[in-house]
């Protein structure tokens, strides 16, 4: 296993099974099965998300372009805020430089005419996730966003679940070990943030989820 998964990682897997090869392997194909019950219950969150958020733009936004294309939409239009350098001290970042290459790529690989829901299918959770950051308020959740959700939903109420959801889903997707993530905090999250987005979601999500009878499972 240590050719198969590389020694740090293997390692991670023989730690937790207290030395045995046979159930570092088990826990290996254990947290497989984890990953895989997790981003099957996140992909139906992140369609349901990326769906909201499209229709309240299609019903608040007056530009005359798309809003996925016209300059002066709010995924687009330059966003200039002063954040953190890592090698000196704070500058100025347009937040939205990534939201518009993501949707000119999507452009790129399927034409100036390609209907706008084939371009908002290309765009990753990574997208949709920052849409609801503090730096978005004014210009995006307020005029746009809050829609998506019932009248009263706190933004950072959303964004803190959207972002340890999206968190746990790079894990997941690159095939980390979830032996120590909290799994069923963030199936709790889940619920909670697809009940705001459609209570038939979350009933779905919930009486169809393998995350809980995998969790109970472990080697």
């Amino acid at each position: 296993m240590e050719n198969w998964l590389s020694p740090a990682r293997y390692a991670v897997y023989l730690t937790a099974a207290d030395g045995d090869r046979a159930r570092a392997l088990a826990l290996y194909e254990w947290n497989t099965a984890l990953a895989c019950a997790v981003l099957r219950d996140l992909s139906h969150f992140e369609i349901a998300l990326r769906n909201a958020y499209a229709r309240a733009l299609d019903t608040t936004w007056t530009g005359t372009g798309h809003w996925l294309d016209d300059p002066g939409s709010p995924l687009r239009a330059p966003l200039i805020r002063m954040r953190k350098s890592r090698r000196g001290p704070r500058r100025r970042v347009d937040i939205n430089d990534k939201t518009r290459g993501a949707i000119d790529g999507a452009r790129k690989r399927y034409g100036r005419t390609a209907p706008p829901g084939k371009v908002i299918a290309e765009l990753s959770l990574g997208v949709w996730r920052y849409l609801s950051t503090s730096a978005h308020e004014k210009t995006l959740w307020v005029p746009h966003l809050h829609r998506a959700f019932p009248p009263g939903t706190h933004r950072a109420t959303v964004d803190q679940l959207i972002g340890a959801l999206h968190e746990l889903r790079n894990r997941a997707a690159h095939w980390e070990p979830l032996l120590t993530a909290p799994v069923a905090l963030r199936t709790k999250d889940l619920l909670t943030v697809t009940g705001l987005l459609s209570p038939e979601l979350a009933a779905y999500i919930q009486h169809t989820s393998q995350v809980g009878p995998t969790l109970d499972r472990r080697p």
